[in-house]
Formats: structure tokens, sequence, C-alpha cells
């Protein structure tokens, strides 16, 4: 009996260590370059971009086919009858056309199809950049809500050792009922912090798990630090930065496709020019044995329609000015953007390191206050301002550097920097 009592308790022993290393493992720990990696591959946004793209070169390859030989091949046979006779007929061609001339219209449609296409890789280039701060973003919210439960679990033991010593003050009879009920109050709140990082960083995970392109969630733990890359500190040229994003040069792409765009509309003035020719049989009986060619050129040129002609050409000349406008538009408002994120980065970078030197200063003073509110040298009101003020020093570290490293990831995205963009 009692080798079967060990043997159960062994067994139950056995379960409980899987189940928590099973536990552990289920964790799955990512570093920055991981996510990178990961986002590359699956993420949907990413993948749609990358369709566009194809879409265009498509687009390119069918405007492009205009120039090529356009090759017919038929095939007949019918049966006419008269009241006296009935006559079958048979035949099969082939013919072909090849534009000759049409005012380089073809070549100007697909030198806009080239810029659209130029376009498109630059909104490429934009959209996995948008990702990137996306990524970042959960990333860094999940460093975040990593450590502040770290901080609210230590707070929390921070304050039940408070509570401890003010309860021993009061049953001493040198603490008032009122500040054991303050004890107890901040100690609930701590709890309470704790319980709500908890939640937050289960939702942190959820967000990463997002921006990763992943189908299911499962527990996952972001390995980083807070320490900023970006080290430059000197006011950067914003001018040239600015026209080496993708977002203006796809703005200049999209100007100079409706600038041959117009062209193209132009050409509709003047003929068009084919080469035609065609050979085939024809006759009575299958297979018909009667051969026929053909070998001309074609004009076309429209007189009349309507003058859609005359608005077309406006039409296109209205898209382009829009184009030079939206250039003109885009270029002021890129430079804005990568000065205030420039500007928002050192002001995020130099928040940090006085909260640094605020958090050393109020460390020091709330352990000097606990020892002399151990001794009854200060009250119980001054002690908790202090504890308080250190409570709310290495929650504000906490954010800044987290407010930090999202400022730098707003400068990377301002400059155009993509998925796998390296300092």
């Amino acid at each position: 009996m009692k080798n079967n009592k060990y043997c159960r308790v062994i067994i139950l022993l056995l379960v409980y260590l899987s189940a928590g290393c099973a536990g552990l493992a289920a964790e799955e720990a990512l570093d920055w370059n991981a996510c990178v990696t990961e986002a590359l591959q699956n993420h949907p946004d990413l993948a749609a971009a990358h369709a566009k793209l194809k879409q265009v070169e498509v687009d390119r390859a069918i405007t492009k086919s205009a120039l090529l030989p356009q090759i017919t091949g038929s095939l007949s046979g019918k049966t006419a009858k008269t009241a006296t006779a009935e006559t079958d007929t048979y035949a099969y061609s082939i013919s072909g056309e090849q534009l000759f001339f049409d005012s380089f219209k073809t070549r100007h449609n697909l030198d806009s199809d080239s810029e659209t296409i130029k376009a498109q890789e630059y909104n490429y280039i934009v959209s996995s950049s948008d990702i990137r701060l996306n990524l970042r973003t959960a990333f860094v919210g999940l460093l975040k809500a990593q450590d502040l439960l770290l901080l609210t679990e230590e707070i929390a033991r921070r304050r039940r050792q408070n509570l401890e010593l003010v309860r021993l003050r009061y049953e001493a009879g040198r603490e008032h009922k009122g500040s054991l009920l303050t004890a107890e109050a901040d100690l609930a709140q701590a709890e309470l912090e704790t319980t709500q990082a908890q939640r937050n960083l289960t939702l942190a995970q959820r967000e990463l798990i997002k921006e990763l392109g992943r189908r299911s969630f499962a527990p996952l733990k972001a390995k980083g630090d807070f320490a900023v890359a970006e080290s430059r500190r000197n006011r950067p040229d914003f001018a040239y930065l600015a026209d080496n994003t993708p977002f203006l040069k796809e703005l200049i792409a999209k100007k100079e496709a409706a600038r041959f765009d117009v062209e193209s509309a132009r050409a509709d003035f003047f003929p068009k020019v084919y080469l035609n020719t065609s050979a085939g049989k024809t006759g009575s009986h299958w297979p018909p044995d009667n051969q026929t060619w053909s070998v001309g050129a074609s004009v076309s040129l429209p007189i009349f329609e309507g003058g859609s002609r005359f608005s077309e050409v406006s039409k296109s000349r209205e898209i382009l000015e829009q184009r030079r406008a939206e250039e003109r538009s885009g270029r002021d408002s890129v430079i804005f953007t990568l000065e205030e994120a420039w500007t928002e980065l050192q002001n995020a970078r130099d928040e940090v390191l006085v909260q640094e030197k605020y958090l050393a200063a109020v460390e020091e003073r709330a352990r000097i206050a606990k020892a002399q509110y151990s001794s009854g040298l200060i009250s119980f009101d001054d002690w908790v301002i202090i504890e308080d003020n250190l409570i709310t020093a290495r929650k504000a570290l906490l954010n800044n550097q987290a407010d930090a490293l999202l400022a730098e990831a707003t400068w990377i995205q301002a400059k155009g920097g993509a998925l796998n963009y390296e300092n």
C-alpha cells in the first residue's frame, strides 16, 4: 500500500512538473529581428502590396502586346439551299495584323505603365515602412507591458512591507488608525494595478501576434531592452531626406505617369497604320483546295466622335496638374513630418536622461525616509509622500523609455525605413 501511495505521489509530481514545463515552453520568446523576419513572410498587408505591384506589371505586359503581331485563325463551314440546288462551302484561314505606326501612343502608354510600376514599387516600400512602425509599436508595447507587470509586482511587495511596518507601529500605539487604513488602501491599489498589468500583458501579446501576421493566439515574450539605437544628435538635412523618401518618390512617379498619359491622349488625333495579311483555302468539299491570300495595309483616323478626344486630353492635363500639386504638397508635408519626428525623438531621449537622474534621487530619499520613519524621525504623512513619489518616478521612467523607442520608430518611418531597415 505504501509503495502504491508513493507511486501515485510521484506520478502526480511528474504530471505537475510536465504541465509547468509545457507552460514555460508555450511562451515563445522573440527578439526584434525574429519579429521582422516573420512579418516579412506573413503580414497580409505586405502580401497585398506585393499583389498590387504584380498587377501593374501585368498591366504593362498587356499594353506591350499591342506592339506585337496579332494573329487569328478561323474555320468555317456552311450549307446554302435554293429552290434548285444545295451548295456546301468550307474555308479555313490564318490572318495577321501588325501595328506599324500609331503616333507613339502605345510607346507613351508603356512609359506611363513603367512610371506606374515605379510608383507601386515605392508604395510597397511605404507599406513596409508603415508595417514596421506598427510592428515596432506592438513590440515596444509588449516590452513595456512585461516590465510594467514586474514593476507593479515589486510595488505590491513594497506596499505590503510598508503595511507591516505601519501595523507594528499602530499596534505599539505609535501610529493612528488613519495611517493604517491608508497603507491598506495603498496595498489594495497596488494589487489592483498588478491585476490590470496582467490583463494588459495579454492584450499586448495579442497586438504583436496581429502585427506578425499570425492566425492564432499563443503567449509571447519580447526579448530586448529600451536602448535607442539612433545615436546621431546633429540636425539632419530634412530637404535632402525628404527627396529620398519612398513616399515622395511615389508621388513623382505618379506625376511622370500622368505626363505620359497626356502625350498618349494627344496621339489619338493622328492616324494609325496597320499592316495585315491572310492566307487560307476555300472550296465546296472538305478539305478545301482553292488557295487564297492577301497582303495589305490600313489607315484609320477618327473624323468626328463628339469631342471625346478633346475631353480626354483636357482630363489628362488636369490629372497632371493634380499630380504636380500633390507632389508639392507631399514634399512640404514630408519635410515637416521629418523635422517633427526628429524633434520628438531628441526630446524623448532627453526626458529619459532627466528621469533617470530624478529616479536615482527619489530612490535615495525613499531609502533614507523609510529608515527615518522606522525610527520615528518623520511622520507617516511625510513618508508616504516620498513613497508615492518613488512609485510615480519608476512608472514615469518606464513610460519615458517606451516613448523614446516609439519616437525612434516614428523617425525611422518618416524617413521611409522599411521592415528590414538597419541603422
